[in-house]
């Protein structure tokens, strides 16, 4: 089986990441993937300092015999055109469970399921193992999540996938969706969604008497 390396030109070959970025905003997973377009602000860099350990690759026991956890592990499917890498993989004899290290709170049926998820398909791809599920490590509560992959969610990961097809390959960048999303996203002063969504009348509206004295 080959490894599709980063930045591989195919858009056909999707990093399992941008699946996370278009299902957050399709906007925001077009201004990294095709325009190439990354800011770091301090939830970012949270989050590089939080992978520091699961991003060194080897292979560490735990305290249930037999289960094994792998960390930085590649991982690809020719059936979906997908590659990336998963942060942590847990395995024994049967099974083995992708889990993907989040900072911040976990938001049941949000893009980090669809990521581990779609780790989960690719391992299906991979391994003779049985992948019941995936699960979501966030950093804020120290807990594990689990998900599970279920048809609707498969469904969603699919979807995704043309979805994000359609935008690697589009000459204009989705729109800005110019709601709360925003305010968290590490992109706005490069996006600037707000600008771009006003009309002529917001930007020519007449100001009063006064508001531009010193």
């Amino acid at each position: 089986m080959t490894w599709w390396p980063d930045a591989d030109p195919n858009p056909d070959r999707i990093p399992i990441s941008a699946l996370e970025h278009h299902a957050y905003c399709p906007r925001q997973a077009a201004l990294i993937h095709v325009e190439s377009v990354f800011t770091d602000d301090v939830n970012t860099t949270r989050g590089h300092l939080a992978h520091d350990r699961v991003d060194r690759p080897g292979i560490r026991a735990t305290a249930k015999p037999g289960m094994r956890q792998h960390y930085a592990v590649p991982v690809w499917s020719a059936t979906l055109g997908l590659y990336g890498r998963c942060d942590v993989i847990e395995t024994d004899k049967h099974i083995a469970v992708p889990i993907e290290h989040k900072i911040g709170d976990y938001h049941p049926g949000g893009p980090a399921d669809v990521q581990v998820a779609a780790q989960a398909l690719c391992l299906r791809d991979m391994l003779d193992l049985d992948i019941p599920y995936g699960e979501v490590f966030t950093h804020a509560d120290r807990r594990r999540h689990r998900v599970n992959l279920t048809d609707h969610l498969i469904g969603t990961v699919a979807a995704t996938i043309n979805a994000l097809r359609a935008v690697l390959t589009d000459a204009h960048l989705p729109p800005p969706p110019a709601d709360a999303r925003c305010r968290r996203c590490s992109l706005l002063d490069d996006c600037l969604p707000h600008a771009l969504t006003k009309t002529a009348s917001d930007i020519f509206q007449p100001q009063p008497l006064g508001k531009w004295d010193d």
